[in-house]
């Protein structure tokens, strides 16, 4: 972990002498800050970061970084101004100004990453990226000492908060590292400079905000483009945009996927409903067969990026697959009951097009009654209606019953109808708290429910609900 030394370093070519005073985390949440945290004070759109150092300090950060000036009482050293360290400024808590909060926690970041001896694992794509993070790190966590970014940490901001908790014991760092606008990516990979990297898919998530699939794809190949001459590229084999990536890197490139022609194949793959999944995996001239407890057919692709990863650094398919069979917590998919048995599937972190089929998929996969409970899908732009209306073609195939949740959702019921789905099994509603009266009345104990939609459509307060169901 840096010391506050290395944060003046950073931030001013200057180190002085302080001993051996250790920021043991950071955060940008006052609530979150402990003994030897870094405090970074962030102005947003309703809360300014400002206003909370002082309960920062009582938490136990050992310092703050600010970019106005404080009152008088608070300890402060102002590097916009010119000010060094000085003895009578070497106490804690202490406050360090600059231009820009943000700005000079990505320098620290990239600082103290220039300074460990750690290979860096970056992860992207359209879907599976945190739960590609989870099993990755499990993986290389059995035989090393790994660190992973927590939770949602995967912006401008949470990667250097990340990166900031690596000290000199971890041998490997397991990064997500998401996008939004191109350039970002670039951004977080000059941060993390990573060796590997991840490639899940190129699909249509945030495309309202990235502009197009093109721009996403531009965005995310970032990563690979970052990646130095001695690392390795991990790309989708059977996705179309994932594969040119691998003309924009000058990394080794090992594929992974269904494919024939994929370095690390998959086969013989039997999806068991809420067992998990069972396939067999193909390395120079090996196969393993495995049985993961994760839902959906799609889970084999978590398991193969993390197989990959494994094999890149070394272990073998031996020393990998009994590690997959252990699983881990689907930190977006999970299943539950009802109290009168029927089965949830619940889906509802977020959606896009591309996560919505693969859950549809797990929907297929489970017996009983199929009720596909399905919402907006945000930020999807000039993708907004074809999305929509792939969801429901797909829906017309597997679901029994279909309830759709806000205005775009009608494109699904629309697809769906247009496809075969029967009129009388179509129900639209306006809000989740409508559609769960209409669900309350209608479920049974030998049905099955898929609950998906985009988080502004608060589709997490159904299950719950259903959950109680008598």
């Amino acid at each position: 972990m840096p010391q506050i030394a290395d944060i003046f370093e950073a931030l001013s070519g200057h180190r002085p002498n302080l001993g051996q005073t250790l920021v043991t985390h950071a955060t940008h949440d006052s609530r979150l800050a402990r003994e030897g945290s870094l405090f970074v004070a962030l102005k947003g759109e309703s809360v300014d970061g400002h206003d909370y150092v002082d309960h920062a300090f009582s938490q136990g950060a050992v310092a703050a970084l600010v970019e106005q000036e404080m009152s008088s009482d608070i300890n402060c050293v102002d590097l916009v101004m010119g000010q060094q360290l000085s003895v009578a400024k070497n106490k804690y808590p202490l406050c360090i100004r600059t231009k820009s909060s943000l700005a000079s926690l990505q320098d620290i970041a990239q600082f103290w990453r220039s300074k460990l001896n750690i290979q860096v694992i970056g992860i992207t794509g359209s879907v599976g990226k945190t739960t590609s993070k989870e099993m990755i790190y499990k993986v290389l966590a059995h035989k090393h000492s790994v660190i992973k970014s927590e939770g949602n940490y995967n912006n401008e901001i949470g990667l250097p908060l990340s990166i900031i908790g690596i000290d000199e014991t971890h041998e490997f760092a397991v990064l997500e590292m998401g996008f939004y606008v191109p350039g970002e990516i670039a951004l977080l990979a000059k941060i993390a400079q990573p060796q590997i990297g991840v490639l899940s898919t190129v699909g249509l998530v945030h495309a309202e905000r990235a502009g197009s699939q093109v721009a996403i794809f531009e965005g995310k190949s970032e990563l690979v483009q970052a990646l130095p001459k001695h690392g390795t590229a991990i790309l989708n084999r059977d996705d179309p945009l994932v594969v040119k990536m691998a003309e924009r890197t000058l990394a080794d490139v090992l594929f992974y996927g269904v494919d024939e022609s994929a370095d690390l194949k998959v086969s013989d793959i039997n999806g068991l409903g809420l067992e998990g999944v069972e396939f067999v995996l193909h390395f120079a001239g090996e196969e393993k067969a495995a049985k993961v407890p994760m839902l959906g057919k799609h889970s084999v692709y978590t398991a193969l990026r993390a197989a990959a990863v494994g094999l890149v650094i070394g272990m073998s398919l031996d020393d990998i697959v009994p590690i997959l069979e252990t699983g881990i917590a689907d930190v977006r998919l999970s299943a539950s009951y009802s109290k009168n048995g029927a089965k949830l599937l619940n889906d509802t972190y977020n959606a896009s097009p591309q996560s919505t089929l693969a859950a549809l998929q797990l929907l297929d996969e489970v017996p009983g009654r199929k009720i596909a409970v399905l919402g907006d899908m945000l930020e999807l732009g000039r993708y907004e209606t074809e999305g929509h209306a792939s969801v429901g073609e797909a829906v017309a195939d597997i679901a029994d019953l279909l309830v759709t949740i806000g205005s775009r959702a009608e494109t699904i019921a629309e697809s769906a109808e247009e496809k075969g789905l029967a009129n009388d099994a179509i129900h639209r509603f306006a809000d989740s708290d409508a559609a769960l009266n209409f669900l309350r009345q209608n479920i049974e104990g030998t049905d099955v429910l898929l609950v998906k939609g985009s988080r502004a459509m608060q589709m997490e307060n159904i299950v719950p609900e259903l959950e109680a169901l008598p």
